[in-house]
Order: C-alpha cells, then structure tokens, then sequence
C-alpha cells in the first residue's frame, strides 16, 4: 500500500500545494469528485488519459489515511 502512496505528491509551488498525482496538475480531490458524482473507474480514466488504475486507487486510499483520525469530543 505504501507504493501506492508514492503516487501523491504535494508541492507547496504546484495546485496551491494541494496533494496532486504523480507531479501532474491533477488533484486527488478532483478524482475524488469524479466518483462522488458518479463516475467509474474506467470513466474517470476515459476522461484523464493520463491516470493510471492504480493512482485512483492511490487516490482513495490517501483520502482514507487522512480522514482515519479520531475526533476529539469535549
């Protein structure tokens, strides 16, 4: 899995240092609102040549990491 992660890249100059797709101009929230409205897989990747299978699945897997964190209840 942490292969997969080498495929978010985040670069304070690059997408307002937004975490992005192998160094393109492609952020991870944008594919992630790909599928939130309902796109597939083999459609986000029709629409983005440039995305391979495995940086959809980076892609979600990084949105997992970061949003797996307990919330602190006062």
């Amino acid at each position: 899995m942490s292969e997969l992660l080498k495929r978010i890249t985040i670069n304070p100059k690059q997408c307002g240092g937004r975490p992005c797709i192998r160094g393109m101009r492609i952020r991870v929230s944008d594919v992630l609102d790909l599928f939130a409205v309902g796109l597939s897989a083999e459609q986000i990747l029709e629409e983005m040549p440039d995305l391979e299978a495995s940086d959809l699945k980076a892609s979600l897997l990084y949105a997992s990491r970061k949003l797996n964190h307990p919330m602190l209840v006062a």
